[in-house]
């Protein structure tokens, strides 16, 4: 029989306060089933989080004020615009707030960094005429954007040709730019006679004597180019089981196992089916006291990618390293991802696409680590998360969400982590999405998914062709580069990406009034011009210890913090983040490890040539110091840890 939702899931139901709070401007408060005090959500008052920016703090105060003023004045001409264009059919597509939401009980509260999402009736002869005239418009519109996105990656691409061709022309090698080029080449070498050894080895049928391996590949032959991280782990010697995980909002999402297939059996399909949508509860399937265990590891991935980014760069991928080391390694995917898939809801019915990442966070990221301790018998489990993965733990943890989550989590280790925006918020594309209002944005990128012909080109493009244009298209519009990754292995890179994800999603991170207005996750823009100014003022008055303004995001709760900061990365501000924690502005915040990796770009920290060296051996040590000790007792020692 179905669980009674309403009464077993988390309860985020905005109360009447909620809606008081609302008339009066100020925040309400989130209800959590774990805990039976409120919390209060008010916007926080001023603090500091110190000054990051390599220009001096009064400059970077007067550019964004500069900015911000520059914001209004565009927002409020495309406003005009807007309403002109869509009359009364916002309305229209956002019924009521008095009208019945899907799954009230787990609505999140209204929050002053996270704008209202739309709410849907449910489906209507007349509202599905609506979505479908909406969607054909969208569609056509959605299309032009990324027509001239792709105009522009190919127009750099021929640019960058040029330049190539006329280093030749002069005798100088192109190539001589890229810091592992001797590396790479060694690299495909090895690959063409792992290639010559596979073929001889299906020839015999049998093991490969000539260099016995710990895990033999179980796959082989030319890299098929193929979304499926089964069979790139079975090119290094281990697979992937799939589990399906439903989230307490009725999501059904996917979870990858990686294991060792000489040394574990593989769980039934029907255990690897969805659970229900409670969390932390039920019996555990196995003795966590046994003996020589792994320890678990969950692997959550960046914006507009899977997991499988975890798992392109043969045996330097960080989920194949880990696990290699000695660790259980999971990969969580968020909602919706390769396929998306509901309890009840269809992927054509608006209601399935009205989230975005405090969602992801609160909701998928619990679901994921419920099951991870579930299928192993743990208390906790090691967390490591890149870019998106790392924002929405960081949403989720903070004291005005899920904070007892930090109950769950040994380590939180941030790769690349997205709290502060980059300077790479100001290009063209990105300015352009902050600048126009919701019902313009809903109107051009739709009210389901965000471009979701993307996916569509996936399946029908070679993938060789996908996976280059993939790679030209995220590098016009993110700025970064392949100079430091295995440029054989970069259209296996871009398999996994992009996949399915709200529209809300993308506004949420580069709407108006979200991220991309505000900066910070957690933060409004008006708060960190006053941290700012505050630690300007203590600066020169030489007071650096004097006391700040204590309006700290996270509680007791919070596990250890390690970051690893790409310092050449124009996406997200790392260094500001880690300024943040050194200045005591988070007091229950408990930074064991922290590193700059000045040439990286944001990407490197998963797909560099050295990103082993650079991350993955820091990251499997901090995993290991920071292991509870009742679980180091029976929890084998990862190989190379000191």
């Amino acid at each position: 029989m179905a669980p009674r939702i309403a009464e077993r899931r988390t309860s985020l139901e905005p109360t009447q306060e909620a809606e008081d709070a609302t008339i009066h401007n100020r925040a309400p408060r989130i209800l959590l089933h774990s805990d039976p005090n409120p919390i209060d959500v008010r916007p926080p008052t001023p603090k500091a989080t110190g000054n990051l920016l390599r220009s001096s703090p009064d400059i970077e105060l007067r550019n964004l004020r500069t900015s911000r003023e520059d914001e209004k004045v565009e927002s409020a001409v495309t406003a005009v615009v807007a309403d002109g264009l869509l009359g009364d059919t916002q309305k229209q597509l956002q019924p009521p707030q008095q009208q019945q939401r899907y799954h009230p009980d787990t609505t999140l509260s209204e929050h002053p960094l996270f704008p209202p999402l739309p709410s849907y009736s449910p489906p209507s002869f007349a509202l599905t005429v609506r979505c479908v005239a909406l969607q054909c418009v969208s569609f056509v519109l959605s299309l032009l954007f990324l027509g001239i996105v792709v105009i522009g990656a190919l127009v750099g691409f021929a640019g960058t040709q040029l330049d190539n061709l006329r280093m030749r022309i002069s005798g100088e090698d192109p190539n001589a730019r890229r810091k592992f080029y001797a590396e790479e080449r060694e690299r495909q070498l090895n690959r063409e006679k792992e290639l010559r050894r596979w073929k001889r080895r299906q020839a015999k049928r049998d093991v490969d004597e000539e260099a016995p391996d710990e895990c033999p590949p179980l796959e082989g032959g030319r890299d098929l180019l193929v979304c499926d991280v089964g069979y790139y782990a079975r090119r290094v010697g281990l697979d992937v089981e799939t589990f399906k995980v439903q989230t307490e909002d009725g999501f059904i999402i996917t979870l990858w196992h990686v294991y060792n297939p000489q040394e574990y059996t593989p769980s039934s399909e029907e255990e690897r089916g969805p659970r229900g949508p409670d969390v932390f509860t039920g019996r555990r399937r196995l003795d966590a006291s046994s003996r020589n265990r792994r320890y678990p590891v969950l692997l959550v991935h960046g914006l507009l990618q899977s997991a499988g980014a975890f798992c392109v760069n043969d045996d330097d991928s960080l989920a194949f390293y880990l696990c290699k080391a000695g660790y259980d390694v999971w990969l969580g995917n968020n909602r919706c991802g390769m396929t998306p898939e509901h309890t009840t809801l269809s992927i054509g019915d608006p209601r399935m696409w009205a989230w975005n990442i405090r969602h992801m966070g609160v909701l998928d990221l619990t679901a994921l680590i419920s099951r991870v301790l579930f299928e192993t018998g743990f208390e906790k489990l090691g967390l490591v998360c890149h870019s998106q993965g790392t924002a929405q733990t960081f949403v989720a943890l903070s004291k005005h969400h899920r904070p007892e989550l930090g109950k769950k989590i040994s380590v939180f280790c941030a790769l690349a982590p997205a709290v502060y925006a980059g300077p790479l918020i100001e290009r063209l594309y990105f300015r352009f999405m902050r600048v126009i209002p919701a019902g313009m944005f809903r109107t051009i990128f739709g009210i389901h998914a965000f471009i979701p012909i993307m996916m569509t080109v996936h399946r029908f493009l070679h993938p060789r062709i996908y996976g280059a244009l993939g790679y030209h298209v995220f590098a016009h519009l993110f700025g970064w580069s392949d100079v430091r990754w295995d440029r054989g292995l970069r259209d296996r890179m871009f398999q996994f990406a992009p996949v399915y994800i709200s529209s809300e999603t993308i506004r949420w991170w580069l709407g108006q009034g979200c991220f991309a207005t505000q900066r910070c996750i957690l933060a409004r823009m008006e708060d960190t011009l006053a941290e700012m100014e505050e630690d300007l003022r203590l600066q020169q008055d030489g007071d650096q210890s004097g006391s700040r303004t204590d309006t700290a995001w996270y509680g007791p709760q919070t596990p250890p913090f390690a970051l690893w900061v790409a310092g050449s990365d124009a996406l997200v501000d790392g260094r500001r983040l880690l300024q943040r924690f050194r200045s005591g502005r988070e007091p229950h915040v408990q930074v064991v490890h922290s590193k700059v990796v000045e040439e990286y770009e944001h990407l490197d920290v998963l797909w560099a040539m050295d990103a082993v060296d650079q991350v993955g051996k820091e990251v499997r040590d901090v995993i290991y110091m920071t292991m509870p000790e009742e679980a180091r007792k029976y929890c084998r020692v990862p190989k190379g840890v000191p």
